[in-house]
């Protein structure tokens, strides 16, 4: 039997769940799980890339003492962030986190190099200030000697993958997210690094979900106690999750749903155009050269905050059933800036509220209402704005990840955007991930045999 470990990190967790497929179906198994976040520290938010990759390891050796050696493991995380690192391998400067506010006004200095719809037309990636291209951009204007002195830039998956094998790639997805990747081509675009002032040589070759990069060095292998293959996913968290969406029709409508809600759809060319660009629409790399062509949603991130603030020993679920009885109909922009990193979540959905005539929320039944409210309006929308651009017209919604759980935003999702949604599976990362293994091994065939296996393997709810 053939085990695989998928060591799922996000934004605010990771865990490690062991895999196998028995009489045609996925059977998971979390072994580990570990707290993450970024750290505050003098007014800057970073990653502590030390603590988690000791956490990889503590979950690897898991695995050993329950007597479920993998065969091969793969890492997945969010996107954007990534390492700088010197000749002799260590990392320079500090690894920022993406909520960081050092990017604000670097916009402006890559624009300057080439205008904002000149980069869209070239890349295809939707303006985000938190984009590889203007993290870069701040070492540049910030710390130009960090930079100077680079040898490699590795995204954060990556980076773990060297420390796991000593090997240096950087896997097609996450690559594509830096907004310095060719759609066409699907490399690194060096003549707008060199534009930008980005040395090439630390730009490492690209390489697609399913590449095996080899046996564990020999000090990890000491460390953990075996040896097994690491292969790399789709090392995006949210491109592992669209692997694992449990449809094998042409033409889906999908969304991601954890602490961002990314929706979208699969295409086979990038779209570049004006109308796409002014849309904030964008074109990141999935698996086989797929594009995800998606927008990113704020998610529920905002309940998250919500919850931290003045909910903290409520359970998600309870939070959405509050929600679910409240009659208050305030929307707030979901999606605008100043809810990606605010001091206070619950106070700023209040002011936005206040400040545009509507009933200001109370408690937090009815800030979660407002917040999943506004999260379905923004899923309406977006819905739109991709049929028209697409010419496409489908007929439901595929919900998957941990946010297919709040089934009160399932119902409203359903009906703001008219369509059935159908939920599951919740551990579609993790199951992504796995899946791509399961086809690198041989186990599964392609990506229309691991989605009807996926299909098989977990329930599957249904809204109208």
């Amino acid at each position: 039997m053939k085990y695989y470990l998928a060591v799922d990190i996000g934004a605010s967790s990771g865990r490690h769940i062991i895999s196998h497929i028995e009489n045609g179906k996925i059977i998971l198994e979390e072994v580990y799980r570990f707290p993450n976040g970024m750290k505050e520290a003098n007014g800057e938010r970073l990653w502590d890339t030390e603590a988690l990759f000791s956490h990889i390891k503590a979950g690897m050796k898991k695995c050993a003492e329950i007597g479920k050696i993998p065969y091969s493991m793969g890492i997945d995380t969010w996107a954007v962030d990534y390492v700088l690192l010197d000749k002799d391998d260590n990392i320079l400067g500090k690894t920022y986190g993406y909520r960081d506010a050092r990017t604000n006004g670097m916009d402006k200095e890559v624009y300057k190099v080439i205008p904002e719809d000149k980069l869209y037309e070239r890349t295809g990636i939707q303006k985000q200030i938190f984009n590889t291209i203007y993290q870069l951009m701040a070492v540049k204007k910030n710390n130009p000697e960090d930079i100077e002195n680079a040898e490699s830039m590795l995204m954060i998956p990556d980076y773990f993958d060297f420390l796991l094998t000593g090997k240096k790639v950087q896997e097609y997805t996450n690559a594509s997210t830096t907004q310095l990747v060719d759609p066409v081509t699907k490399d690194w675009d060096f003549e707008l690094i060199e534009k930008l002032g980005y040395p090439k040589k630390i730009f490492k070759e690209i390489v697609l979900p399913g590449y095996e990069l080899g046996d564990l060095t020999e000090d990890i292998q000491k460390e953990v106690g075996y040896n097994c293959k690491v292969v790399v996913p789709a090392t995006h968290d949210t491109a592992s999750a669209v692997v694992a969406v449990p449809s094998n029709k042409e033409d889906v409508l999908y969304i991601s749903s954890g602490t961002w809600s990314l929706m979208g759809t699969e295409l086979k060319e990038a779209i570049c155009s004006p109308e796409s660009r002014m849309r904030n629409l964008t074109n990141e790399g999935g698996y086989d050269y797929r594009f995800r062509y998606l927008k990113n949603i704020m998610g529920m991130w905002m309940i998250n905050s919500a919850k931290d603030e003045i909910a903290k020993d409520l359970g998600f679920g309870e939070i959405c059933e509050k929600a679910s009885k409240e009659t208050i109909s305030s929307i707030v922009p979901a999606n605008d800036d100043r809810f990606l990193a605010p001091e206070s979540m619950v106070e700023e959905v209040r002011k936005c509220c206040a400040e545009t005539g509507q009933e200001v929320p109370d408690g937090i039944g009815q800030v979660a209402a407002v917040i999943y409210n506004s999260l379905a309006k923004c899923y309406a929308d977006t819905e739109e704005e991709i049929e028209k651009i697409t010419g496409k017209n489908f007929d439901c919604i595929h919900i998957v990840g941990g946010g297919s759980n709040a089934v009160y935003l399932n119902e409203l999702t359903a009906k703001a955007c008219g369509k059935t949604v159908y939920t599951g599976p919740t551990e579609a990362t993790a199951v992504g991930n796995i899946a791509v293994q399961a086809i690198a091994s041989g186990e599964l065939k392609d990506l229309k045999d691991a989605r009807n296996c996926i299909f098989n393997s977990f329930p599957i709810g249904v809204f109208n």
